[in-house]
């Protein structure tokens, strides 16, 4: 787990020392124990590195081919690498390390391209050819590791960090008015290849580049065009038949992810899959020295799960805990902001934060649950999506059967209220949406409205259960992994998704509608699965928490009142042109007077100022 960069200077030119540096510095938290770069006919390549697999420093990248044709750099792992390594072998390759990167280098001159097919992990990396002076960059399928760029004249400049970009673009950076507006109106980010600034752009999940710049190639080789090699759609396997298959590929994926020269452990929040994680490790594993990092509030307050994080107590040799309070919240908003760089539009995101960093005092590697909310419809507006799929096959009483177990069992009507939205034509769903708000300013509505949008079109409008998992995987679900990247590798930590091998995946969003919601449940496979292995007061949760805050709460003390206050009072705040004011201030007040719960929308507007402050108005 590490931190790439890089230069390529598309007429030749020299790279300078200096440049890969400055690269390598801003992303130095990725990557504190070892760095490295290479330089040669116009391409820079930059390498921080936080140890994970094989300490030595027969690890340290840039690593070379034993031939020294190839250049590599490389951020994440490929858990499979060892059985990949038996596999090359017999075809003659040696391996003087234990490291994974090795093993690329390897699979690359035997497979090329195909190798990617063949890794199960999380990856971004860069191979140079200093032979045939091509390069060959590629990200994992689902985006679990970042890659950025800035096409910047007669040169590319890339890295796992934005900040690695702009320290050498060598001018202010642009608000990208597009973010900001889906940011605002549909709480979602990174639902294609933009960013928060227009000059940076993100390699998408399952996409991969090739350059020729050999000086007599073709100018067409020498221009970067992002290519898929893995579309989710094409890849889809026959579903699992039992739970009980289900659960054998949930261990297998456990397992790999186990591979580590570090110590690991679990980010618990108490809910359904991040248990189910802890619970396989406990009683397949038997892992009974793990340690686990929980966030908690106290009992009664929201996002607090602690009743069922101790539900482990006694079977968890160490578990620990940290617990925020809004003080703590204003204190480390300035780091927080900084760990992400771009806006958030979740305090859970803050949540998080704390983990990571309560985690990073005892362990190097974590495990978590992400990804199985969009494997297996964790968020309460898949039943509209699977009422609409009901309604679209004519299964009217089995509709009426699945709304009244809904309703039964949450006392929510949000469900059904999703379905009549889905049904919405997709330019009233955008409009629903922003009326929703109610704060934004007129003008930065219309200029923003108008673009066809996927998040509307694509993502709410998916007609079936299925497509909307498949569409969560390729409009949503990056942004979730990219803030967890972001708050791992602030505190140098490496972060591993079991819900996301590729194994599994392929096989879930097959599944039947029957086999993911049944009866007002969503993850009814996983439920199943985990029978006799999880504490039946957390497999039968009807909840959904994550690792939320009390935010609203947070948000009416004293000490937020203030900040809230000055904040929207303030110029910078006033004169952006993106909010209207008087609304915005309108709505704290009822938020204060208790009128509704408008915290969302609140931390929004404090996040997003502090963006501006520290990388759009600052230095």
């Amino acid at each position: 787990m590490c931190g790439i960069s890089g230069i390529i200077h598309l007429n030749h030119q020299p790279v300078p020392e200096q440049a890969l540096q400055s690269m390598m510095r801003a992303m130095k938290h990725r990557g504190p124990n070892d760095s490295g770069h290479f330089s040669e006919n116009g391409v820079g390549l930059g390498f921080v590195r936080l140890s994970i697999l094989d300490l030595s420093a027969a690890g340290h990248q840039p690593m070379f081919s034993h031939d020294e044709r190839y250049v590599l750099i490389f951020n994440g792992e490929v858990y499979n690498y060892l059985e990949l390594r038996e596999e090359l072998i017999p075809r003659g390759y040696q391996f003087q390390s234990g490291s994974d990167s090795e093993v690329i280098l390897a699979a690359w001159q035997e497979w090329g391209e195909a190798m990617l097919h063949r890794f199960n992990g999380m990856w971004a990396l860069v191979i140079y050819d200093r032979r045939d002076k091509t390069v060959f960059a590629a990200r994992d399928r689902f985006g679990v590791k970042p890659f950025f760029y800035a096409l910047d004249g007669e040169r590319i400049l890339f890295g796992s960090d934005i900040r690695s970009i702009t320290a050498v673009l060598g001018r202010k950076p642009t608000p990208d008015q597009e973010a900001l507006f889906n940011f605002l109106a549909f709480n979602r980010t990174d639902q294609n290849d933009g960013t928060f600034l227009q000059e940076v752009k993100k390699l998408d999940h399952g996409h991969c580049f090739s350059l020729n710049l050999a000086p007599g190639a073709p100018a067409s080789e020498k221009v970067m065009r992002p290519r898929r090699w893995y579309e989710l759609r094409k890849q889809i396997k026959e579903p699992f038949q039992t739970p009980e298959e289900y659960r054998e590929m949930f261990n297998s994926a456990v397992g790999l992810r186990l591979r580590s020269d570090v110590p690991v452990g679990v980010c618990l929040s108490g809910g359904l899959d991040s248990s189910s994680i802890v619970s396989v490790l406990l009683n397949d594993f038997q892992k009974h020295d793990l340690n686990t990092f929980s966030a908690i509030y106290g009992s009664g307050q929201k996002g607090d799960e602690s009743s069922f994080i101790d539900l482990y107590k006694g079977q968890v040799q160490n578990m620990y805990y940290t617990r925020p309070n809004e003080n703590d919240l204003l204190a480390d908003l300035n780091d927080l902001a900084l760990a992400q760089y771009e806006p958030v539009p979740s305090s859970s995101t803050y949540a998080q934060y704390r983990v990571m960093k309560l985690a990073a005092e005892h362990v190097v590697v974590t495990l978590d649950g992400q990804g199985a909310d969009e494997a297996l419809a964790g968020y309460h507006y898949f039943f509209g999506f699977h009422f609409k799929n009901l309604l679209r096959q004519g299964r009217l009483a089995a509709l009426a059967s699945e709304m009244a177990q809904y309703y039964g069992k949450h006392r929510s009507l949000y469900g059904i209220k999703s379905l009549a939205f889905f049904l919405l034509p997709a330019f009233l769903r955008t409009r629903v949406r922003v009326m929703e708000k109610g704060y934004l300013d007129p003008d930065f509505f219309q200029a923003n409205a108008h673009r066809s949008n996927v998040i509307t079109e694509d993502l709410y409008g998916s007609p079936s259960l299925q497509e909307a998992l498949i569409n969560h995987f390729e409009f949503k679900l990056e942004h979730l992994l990219k803030w967890e990247d972001r708050n791992s590798m602030w505190f140098s930590l490496e972060a591993r998704v079991p819900f996301l091998d590729y194994r599994l995946v392929e096989r879930t969003l097959s599944l039947p509608d029957d086999m993911i919601i049944r009866k007002g449940m969503t993850k009814h496979i996983l439920r199943e699965a985990m029978k006799g292995t999880l504490p039946e007061a957390i497999r039968m949760r009807r909840d959904k928490v994550g690792f939320e805050t009390p935010e609203a709460e947070w948000f009416r003390k004293p000490v937020f009142q203030k900040y809230i206050t000055d904040l929207i009072h303030s110029e910078p705040f006033i004169s952006r042109g993106i909010m209207d004011i008087n609304k915005v201030r309108g709505i704290y007040q009822k938020h204060l007077a208790r009128e509704g719960n408008y915290s969302r929308e609140i931390w929004k507007w404090i996040h997003l100022d502090k963006w501006y402050n520290q990388f759009i108005d600052g230095k």
